[in-house]
């Protein structure tokens, strides 16, 4: 192999560009947060218990979103504030929007016929979410979602992601119909249970999700968790995975990201600082 084809080779895939969103809701009791269950035939993430989201399309840059989903930041910023919202309505069947001129979100009366009515032909290829926001007069509720956290894949990884985490503590009266292709199960569920859930092998967690639900833990109310992300600046993470003798691998992260742990050693029994505990 020539010197050109072994750099080449050597070089990291770039990450795709991508965004999850992180519903939460006061249960009865405590914090509880939307997931869903990746389908086993995916080639991501399969039979993983997931927040909401997926990969920025072409048509999130789209520049009527300028007008359709008030935001202050660049319109590549702006994308994945629209991608969230996109695939929270495709994946979660919940609808982050208000009708022109209304401060209320759509009712789950309203947002249940959006989804009956749009969702297949979506999926289908045969409109757009930018055709639905049009149609029915919505602007996006981009005011709703926080930024909570951005996580990049490892640059050995053979399939990357850019992802940014929003935070959306609404809209509670839309309970969620998953979409049955991506996602097989769709639930409420506290942060606390899905990580003992994991610890007992009944559910599978990737590890951003796994350090973002412990990092829900630490909040009783989805207003503490608000006030908290609003008051919290993001720090990037790309994990940096070292292997360790024996096999597994010790995956670092910043300790500037807040989640109580700077280190994790794959497939052992560690619990970070901010996990509760399992017992």
């Amino acid at each position: 192999m020539s010197n050109t084809a072994a750099q080449s080779a050597r070089e990291p895939v770039p990450a795709r560009p991508a965004a999850t969103v992180v519903i939460l809701r006061d249960g009865p009791a405590g914090l509880e947060v939307f997931m869903v269950v990746r389908h086993h035939e995916i080639d991501f993430a399969s039979g993983a218990l997931v927040f909401p989201g997926g990969k920025v399309d072409a048509v999130d840059h789209a520049e009527a979103w300028a007008d359709l989903a008030p935001h202050t930041g660049t319109s590549a910023e702006r994308a994945f504030v629209v991608a969230a919202a996109r695939e929270t309505f495709e994946e979660a069947g919940l609808v982050l929007a208000r009708r022109r001129g209304s401060v209320a979100l759509l009712s789950a009366e309203e947002a249940h016929g959006l989804v009956e009515q749009y969702r297949t032909p979506l999926l289908a290829g045969d409109t757009t979410f930018l055709d639905l926001v049009r149609a029915e007069s919505l602007m996006l509720a981009t005011d709703v979602m926080v930024p909570f956290a951005h996580w990049i894949t490892p640059k050995s990884q053979p399939k990357r992601f850019d992802t940014h985490f929003l935070l959306v503590a609404a809209p509670v009266s839309q309970l969620g119909a998953h979409d049955g292709a991506e996602s097989v199960e769709g639930l409420w569920i506290a942060p606390g249970q899905a990580v003992r859930d994991a610890d007992a092998g009944t559910r599978t967690l990737v590890f951003p999700t796994f350090m973002n639900l412990t990092k829900l833990f630490r909040y009783a109310t989805v207003a503490d968790a608000v006030t908290a992300t609003r008051a919290t600046p993001v720090v990037t993470v790309m994990p940096r995975a070292e292997r360790l003798e024996g096999g597994g691998r010790k995956l670092h992260i910043p300790a500037e990201a807040g989640y109580g742990v700077t280190e994790m050693v794959v497939g052992a029994h560690i619990r970070p600082a901010s996990q509760p505990k399992t017992e």
